[in-house]
């Protein structure tokens, strides 16, 4: 990290992580609690979570229920001193089989949330879960890095990308009206521990199970089997750590200015086809790849984000290198197959395919 930043600390603070049982959520309650906080309360609807990512501790109070639930709502302490907005509806692929759906558990709970959160004078800092994808160009061609003050299209590919514009819009709008310390984070591709296939509740399609690319690719390289490429590899993503990330949402609640947006990402551009060589590679995993069409609804193709600006103003850097990031959550999958077979196994009537994994 950069020398002239302080590595930020929470010790003595009570802080509030929406989504703290998710895959970010619960790294980011992990990292947390190194610095002794006060308390941590964690609200999370198990929606797309599952109850062992949230550490047996005696500083977490668990609230296993929705933000939008008006008595939960009532009930945050009045004295938060930072909050973490991380829920959301999870995926491109349910927000499309489902906008509903993806409304009420983006859009939703992020104006309610916010609303409760504009009347705690003692917040020192709102970080909001933002996507890069929802103002990345879309383009197959040779991308250029997308910066912060990028162009936002009015065209999209799923509701999930509009919903997480929308949440920066209402938390903008709460910073002007209500003076409430809103900051947003804006995600690219997260990889790592904690992201666990099959958690939650059915969202509509196969991919309540077949999630992010990571771990999809990582949980069939172990199994021998062939890694399906959508689009033969050839689109590109900009993958960090999670640990990483986490290090930047912390950041960003210690030295982030309200109102503005910052990038957590590697600035690096990752082609899905080298992803796959090196996760079959680290997992020993002989099994060709899988050649699929591009997905009808996917435009993206190729992005990667640019973290100048994080860089510059909050001393935040992706320090994991993406083979050394592999090999650590793929060592953690090794381990966890157990609770990832359990939570996979809820689906199996929906998604037939996964009955192979429970013998």
């Amino acid at each position: 990290m950069t020398a002239s930043f302080v590595k930020p600390n929470f010790s003595g603070r009570r802080l509030l992580v929406v989504g703290g049982a998710g895959f970010v959520g619960s790294n980011l309650v992990h990292r947390l609690l190194q610095d002794d906080p006060r308390e941590i309360i964690v609200i999370d609807n198990l929606l797309s979570a599952d109850i062992a990512n949230v550490p047996d501790d005696p500083r977490i109070r668990f609230i296993g229920n929705t933000i939008t639930d008006d008595l939960v709502l009532r009930d945050l302490p009045d004295d938060l001193d930072y909050a973490f907005h991380l829920a959301c509806f999870h995926g491109n692929q349910s927000s499309i089989a489902d906008p509903i759906a993806d409304h009420d558990n983006n859009n939703v709970t992020s104006l309610k949330l916010f609303e409760r959160l504009k009347d705690i004078r003692s917040l020192r800092k709102v970080v909001y879960a933002a996507a890069g994808c929802a103002v990345a160009k879309k383009t197959r061609d040779e991308p250029a890095a997308t910066s912060e003050d990028a162009p936002v299209d009015l065209f999209h590919d799923s509701p999930y990308s509009i919903s997480k514009l929308v949440g920066e819009m209402y938390g903008n709008f709460y910073f002007r009206r209500h003076k409430m310390p809103f900051t947003k984070a804006r995600f690219q591709n997260v990889y790592g521990p904690r992201e666990i296939l099959g958690a939650g509740r059915w969202r509509g399609t196969q991919h309540t199970v077949w999630r992010n690319v990571t771990p999809t690719f990582i949980f069939k390289a172990l199994h021998k089997e062939a890694l399906p490429m959508i689009n033969g590899g050839q689109d590109g993503r900009d993958f960090i750590f999670v640990a990483d990330l986490v290090e930047g949402l912390t950041r960003i609640a210690a030295y982030g200015e309200p109102g503005e947006a910052y990038n957590l990402g590697t600035g690096r551009e990752t082609r899905i086809r080298d992803l796959a060589e090196t996760i079959n590679r680290l997992a020993g995993n002989p099994t060709p790849p899988q050649i699929d069409p591009p997905r009808d609804w996917d435009n993206s193709g190729r992005r990667f984000g640019d973290p100048r600006k994080s860089r510059e103003k909050l001393g935040f850097s992706a320090d994991v290198e993406i083979e050394e990031g592999l090999r650590r959550t793929i060592a953690w999958t090794r381990e966890n197959l157990p609770l990832i077979r359990r939570c996979m196994a809820r689906h199996v009537a929906r998604v037939p395919d996964v009955a192979k994994y429970q013998a």
